[in-house]
């Protein structure tokens, strides 16, 4: 099995633990992106993991490069492009002031590059899944043009496609909103990822779901996962996962699975004083693609995800450090945090 993630990774500056933008003279400098996110999710479970991305042709560009390999994932299909490399800004949230992420990504080697500059057949060697998010096509339009080619492709190829809605709206700027793309993006994916914001923002399906309740209501998941797969009869599945928010530091985490045929709910976890909630929904991507196709059921599939991204709120930065045997441990049920010895 070869996995092909595709998207923009950023440098990620953060402010220093708690502290507002500038509050020091400090940011601390790592590299993040939702797709990027998937693939060192899915090298660290032993997977056979490509990303595929245009980074600019500088020194930035070559760490990043080198920081991937670190995780063991296949960069020989990043390609090199003009433009420069996108930047976001973390400030980590507490207790009731929420974190906030501020994009700089206007101009990246990835917003400039397009169709003619990417040749799929080359790319989807050797490929059998593909994974992008609705993030991509948000950044620019001709990105959005790669985004759907590179959909339209992996399905004449006959590979899996995955797709995490991410909703982001503060990058549609270029004149389409998110229902409009990802609503025809949406026709050429097998697997569906999202929240309740993301379906009815990216795929304009109204829902009487909310997603800053702090109780959520299993049931009306089930409907909309429901109106999803009558929508797109090409989907073979939707995952939607339920975050109850009771602060910046205290959520509740648990998700559920629809295939038309039977409706999965996971385990819940209480997740309190969290460390860096971003790059959660990504762990959870990489880990339910990782037990779609390691695990006879898909309960077993669905826990391993959301014990996967559960994990993740306990580890600094965007990439979740974990491997199948720390994932399985915590499916076992054990979440004491007792010192390994």
């Amino acid at each position: 099995m070869k996995i092909l993630t595709f998207g923009e990774i950023m440098l990620r500056l953060r402010a220093p633990g708690h502290e507002r933008f500038f509050q020091s003279n400090m940011m601390e400098a790592t590299f993040g992106g939702g797709e990027a996110n998937v693939a060192v999710s899915l090298a660290n479970y032993g997977m056979d993991t490509a990303f595929f991305t245009v980074l600019p042709d500088n020194s930035l560009g070559d760490e990043c490069i080198r920081e991937l390999r670190r995780f063991g994932v296949d960069t020989r299909k990043v390609q090199r492009g003009t433009g420069r490399m996108g930047i976001y800004f973390l400030e980590n949230g507490a207790n009731q002031l929420p974190s906030k992420v501020v994009y700089d990504r206007a101009g990246s080697a990835m917003a400039l590059a397009t169709t003619a500059d990417v040749d799929w057949d080359a790319v989807f060697e050797g490929v059998n899944w593909f994974h992008m998010t609705g993030i991509t096509p948000a950044i620019s339009h001709s990105a959005m043009e790669l985004s759907l080619s590179a959909v339209k492709a992996a399905k004449e190829k006959n590979i899996t496609v995955s797709c995490d809605l991410n909703y982001r709206k503060n990058l549609w700027k270029y004149g389409k909103n998110a229902a409009e793309v990802m609503s025809e993006l949406a026709k050429y994916v097998d697997v569906a990822i999202a929240n309740e914001e993301d379906v009815q923002k990216s795929l304009g399906i109204a829902a009487d779901v909310d997603v800053a309740s702090a109780e959520l209501d299993r049931e009306k998941y089930r409907r909309l996962g429901d109106k999803v797969l009558q929508l797109y009869p090409n989907m073979k599945m939707i995952a939607i996962t339920l975050r109850e928010s009771h602060s910046a530091d205290w959520n509740g985490w648990a998700a559920c699975l629809n295939d038309g045929e039977h409706f999965y709910v996971s385990k819940r976890y209480e997740i309190r004083d969290i460390v860096d909630r971003v790059g959660g929904g990504d762990s959870f991507a990489g880990g339910l693609i990782f037990g779609l196709n390691h695990y006879e059921d898909k309960q077993s599939a669905l826990e391993f995800a959301v014990a996967a991204s559960c994990l993740k709120h306990s580890i600094i930065g965007d990439f979740n450090r974990v491997g199948v045997a720390d994932v399985e441990k915590l499916m076992g049920g054990d979440g004491t945090g007792r010192v390994q010895r």
